[in-house]
């Protein structure tokens, strides 16, 4: 059996003018980030591969679940192919998985992780958001050979999030 934890990267910044692939996490990135990297610890397996795109913001992502979960950042593997927005791709890169690796945990992008958890989950989903969390477990033992999975947990900010009322400021209050 597989496990596959796919993360899509913390709501980003655009106030600087940099490439896509360097902008930072904004402030509710940081906060949605660590919100929901302290809500899933029980759902993690005991032991895991981790890999994130090199992008900025899934780098800076991974490192804020690392220092939530007692992830040793040294174990973070970082690939410039997950630096990918395209569904086939991002399913070539998880079948590539060393078969010794049981459990997968991915820090990417959209509209990759969304398409992949459609195609693969068994949750249709109109859209993964920042900071989402999304379990799927395979029957199959090889990466290679992964078909339709069972969606074990999702876990989304706006979950997480209490919020005043409407007629006070209507804001996230954590």
């Amino acid at each position: 059996m597989k496990n596959l934890i796919l993360i899509r990267h913390a709501k980003s910044s655009w106030d600087a003018p940099l490439i896509d692939k360097d902008r930072p996490l904004s402030k509710r990135g940081i906060d949605d980030a660590h919100l929901v990297a302290s809500a899933v610890s029980g759902y993690l397996p005991k032991t895991f591969m981790v890999w994130s795109s090199t992008a900025q913001r899934a780098k800076n992502t991974a490192y804020i679940f690392a220092e939530t979960l007692s992830i040793p950042i040294e174990n973070i593997l970082f690939k410039d192919d997950l630096y990918t927005f395209e569904v086939k791709k991002l399913e070539n890169i998880i079948k590539s998985c060393d078969n010794k690796y049981d459990n997968l945990i991915l820090f990417g992008h959209n509209e990759a992780i969304t398409n992949f958890v459609n195609i693969f989950g068994s949750v249709t989903l109109d859209n993964v958001p920042t900071s989402g969390f999304v379990s799927i477990s395979f029957e199959q033992d090889d990466w290679g050979a992964i078909q339709k999975g069972k969606t074990q947990k999702t876990v989304f900010p706006r979950e997480l999030k209490k919020y005043d009322s409407p007629s006070h400021t209507g804001k996230p209050v954590y």
